[in-house]
């Protein structure tokens, strides 16, 4: 607790209003040295961006975190007002602690707080008192303990229970407690999550998030069923190893584009989103509202009609969780992985369904219940849990949009670029944005943590948040200039002040672009070596993006996409049809095609699959395949019909004995006579300890390697790569990864054939450069890692490549080798 002193404290003050407070707060921590006057104005900000009323009378103004450069030193100022000032609607405060922190020392701060003002008793004698030396000793920790209400929970009926530390820097936010939720699902016991005298539903996003659990404090599961004692220590270990959080989405780094206005004139200032600047014409985006009517009569139909509508919002999120993992990467997408749980969350979906009995309708029951948690986390101290409230007022939205008569919320397309501005923009408009046509984005609302945010800098959209409810006063066509960097929008600007700015952006798109404006450039090392960069693709449409973004042909070409989501297997036509389209959009490029994968986490209704308790070790690819020769033959009697078309290799996943190698040959060639094609190139998909173990013996039989790392690496390390805590550390950079890479490599070329490598790691640069040094000639990766990784293949030497896969070789763990570097 930071040393409190009578001097930072003010009794009997008088004020005119919420901002006239912070003022006052302010200058008594400026006048104690703690901070620089324009840290005032963030303390101000912050509130349009979170709510600082912490209940009792009592509010805890602070900074933005961005603006933690104006803090001198930790400290705390009080400033008491017995008069009472309006905070927020129907929330009266007495007690102002304004809080300067230099680091994260805030939230510790603000748990003291909590713990000793809750009282009401305390709060009300310290919101009267004369003496100052009371208001010391109780925010001091030095005051008796105050006396807490037992927990509600009533645990006299549980069968266990256990105390665990939450981890990470926010606690209980929305990716971890989604984690926590899947894991509580996959057991039968009722499970409650007990924190700070409350207690949540375990099974319940919604309950868990309202707990407002910060990181590094301690919770009480218990559990009630047969499998209690299983669920608790499941989660137990999830907790302790962290529910799957890596490390935490840091605050955008600072681009010193070098761009100030000369006349700012009219500025709005907000909090940095997105870096980058901005300059053109604004365009408000106006959401109009869904309506849906309150009343009816049939709960069985509306009971229905919510199923329905869940469902296909389910399937909207799957579809837009796979279009934003293209873009912008498995980490930018996971958010509506959290926004699919909320859709299965027991509470909410229990209380909409008891409205519907009550005669509400499908719509309006779930408005309510949903609007209700909204306000609850709006209301959430912690900035970060407050933000997930526009996470679940979207996932709302989007199911409203399946019960309205008439969907009316479409995502907005402007026909010319500009800057859009709007009171929040859910992550699913963040997904959709074009960045061709938005300039950048401004929100009233929202805060930099945002996933809307997180999503921004993904795309490159320069981005500002909290600016408060004069952005959206701002005209449509209004000239304005958006500042990511500094958080500023500056409406108005002299013609001197766009012109500069222009150029400004000019100079910093040409440094942003530089690596994709020489995409098409061949990656060849400095010391003459050519690596072939490739892509991995999983839709018709995305082959011809992969060569939009450098591609030098398709390296993995999943065909699962034509075979999911859908009541049939597609027939020989249209996978043929589908193949051709692809090989004539490369027009010359190889494209390599991998047969079916279905199995492990990909599963389809219409083969009937019996249930297993290890997919992945169970009947998936080659193997599922050769056992529905019907099934194998069409798909390989439709990629020799595209032969025809270009070059096109066939890739057989799953390989795991020379057994099934050789009998999915035989069909493959059974498959060749029958169209009367030509030979191609086979390949197999290395992912199977056992194929590394006998590589000399399979480069006999093939025309190629693939190494499939994300498949080795699960099997390699004994890791379930979807698994929701222990993902994380299944790294392929792990040492012995590396190694069973490099004796395939060595099997390969001693064979005469070549290796390429079609996992992830080939999209990492430091991963690339490693498989280059240990002699992989094919990197295939997702389309926007193509310029990057070329780029940097073509600034490195092969004779430095190798040491360094030597050094990574000879690590103890994955740790070592991300601490490696080129010099």
């Amino acid at each position: 607790m930071v040393d409190l002193k009578e001097t930072n404290i003010v009794l009997g003050a008088v004020s005119s209003g919420k901002l006239d407070a912070i003022e006052q707060v302010g200058k008594i921590l400026v006048r104690e040295g703690f901070i620089h006057p324009d840290y005032i104005e963030s303390m101000k900000r912050r509130e349009s961006v979170a709510n600082t009323f912490l209940g009792n009378g009592i509010s805890i103004p602070h900074g933005l975190p961005e603006n933690r450069n104006k803090i001198f030193k930790t400290g705390v100022a009080v400033l008491q007002v017995p008069g009472g000032v309006p905070w927020n609607p129907g929330e009266i405060v007495n007690i102002v602690v304004g809080i300067a922190a230099k680091s994260d020392e805030h939230i510790e701060i603000l748990t003291n707080l909590t713990h000793v003002l809750d009282d009401p008793v305390t709060t009300k004698r310290l919101a009267a008192t004369e003496d100052p030396a009371q208001i010391v000793q109780a925010l001091s920790g030095k005051a008796p303990a105050v006396k807490r209400e037992a927990p509600t929970l009533d645990i006299s009926d549980f069968d266990v229970s256990m105390d665990v530390t939450v981890m990470g820097e926010h606690g209980l936010h929305a990716r971890p407690a989604t984690t926590f939720v899947n894991i509580a699902k996959q057991f039968h016991a009722e499970i409650q999550v007990e924190f700070d005298g409350r207690s949540g539903n375990g099974k319940s996003l919604a309950s868990l998030l309202k707990l407002g659990v910060s990181g590094g404090k301690s919770v009480r599961i218990h559990g009630k069923g047969e499998d209690a004692g299983q669920a608790l220590s499941a989660l137990k270990d999830a907790v302790e190893q962290g529910l799957g959080e890596t490390a935490q989405e840091q605050a955008p780094p600072e681009i010193l584009h070098g761009w100030q206005p000369s006349d700012p004139g009219r500025t709005i200032p907000g909090c940095t989103a997105s870096p980058g600047l901005a300059a053109g014409p604004v365009l408000q985006y106006a959401r109009r509202r869904i309506v849906v009517e309150a009343i009816a009569r049939d709960p069985a139909h509306e009971s229905q009609e919510l199923k329905q509508a869940i469902a296909a919002a389910r399937r909207n999120l799957r579809l837009l969780y796979d279009e934003v993992r293209a873009k912008s990467g498995k980490e930018r997408a996971e958010i509506f992985r959290a926004h699919e749980a909320f859709l299965d969350d027991p509470e909410i979906l229990a209380e909409t369904r008891d409205l519907i009995q009550n005669g509400k309708s499908a719509g309006y029951a779930w408005r309510q219940v949903i609007d209700e948690r909204v306000r609850a986390l709006d209301r959430h101290g912690d900035i970060l849990l407050a933000a997930r409230a526009m996470d679940l007022r979207d996932v709302g939205r989007r199911v409203l949009r399946h019960l309205a008569g008439v969907v009316q919320d479409q995502p907005l397309t402007p026909d010319t670029p500009v800057i859009l501005i709007a009171e929040d923009l859910t992550p699913s408009d963040t997904a959709r944005l074009d960045p061709a046509l938005i300039l950048g984005f401004g929100t009233s609302g929202g805060g930099p943590t945002s996933h809307s945010a997180i999503i921004a800098r993904s795309l490159g959209i320069p981005a500002i948040v909290a600016g408060g409810p004069g952005l959206l006063e701002i005209a449509d066509n209004t000239m304005a200039i958006l500042d990511g960097d500094t958080g500023n929008l500056y409406l108005d600007p002299s013609q001197q002040d766009m012109e500069t700015a222009n150029a400004a952006k000019d100079k910093l798109a040409k440094l942003r672009n530089e690596e994709y404006r020489t995409r098409f450039q061949p990656a060849i090392t400095q010391d003459g070596q050519r690596i072939e960069v490739v892509a991995n693709i999983g839709r018709t449409d995305e082959a011809q993006k992969a060569v939009e973004a450098g591609g030098e042909g398709v390296g993995l070409m999943r065909t699962e996409f034509l075979f999911l989501d859908r009541e049939s297997p597609p027939d020989e036509e249209e996978q043929y049809q589908s193949y051709k389209t692809m090989v004539k959009a490369l027009n010359g490029l190889p494209i390599i095609i991998r047969t079916l994968d279905i199995g492990g986490d990909k599963a389809v209704s219409y083969l009937d699959l019996p249930p297993e308790d290890n997919p992945f070790l169970g009947e998936r690819g080659i193997r599922l395949c050769l056992n529905r020769p019907e099934l194998f033959l069409a798909q390989l009697r439709a990629i020799f019909r595209a032969s025809r078309h270009g070059p096109i290799r066939i890739m057989f996943p799953m390989i795991s004995t020379l057994d099934e190698l050789a009998a999915a040959k035989r069909m493959a060639e059974k498959a060749r006579i029958e169209v009367g094609a030509d030979p191609l190139e086979m390949g197999i998909m290395v992912e199977v300890p056992s194929v590394v173990a006998m590589a000399r013996e399979f480069a006999q039989a093939v025309d190629f390697f693939s190494i499939g790392t994300n498949d080795l690496t699960q099997y390699v390390m004994a890791i379930d790569r979807i698994h929701p805590t222990l993902a994380a550390q299944a790294d392929s950079l792990h040492p012995a990864v590396l190694r069973m890479i490099d004796q395939v490599v060595k099997a390969g070329t001693q064979a005469g054939i070549w290796t390429g490598v079609c996992g992830g790691l080939a999209g990492e640069p430091l991963g690339a450069v490693i498989l280059a040094g240990l002699g992989v000639r094919e990197l295939s990766m997702v389309v926007p890692s193509i310029a990057a990784v070329k780029a940097r293949i073509r600034t490195m030497d092969m004779a430095q490549a190798k040491t360094l896969a030597q050094k990574a070789l000879d690590c103890m763990d994955n740790r070592q080798v991300r601490n490696l570097s080129l010099t």
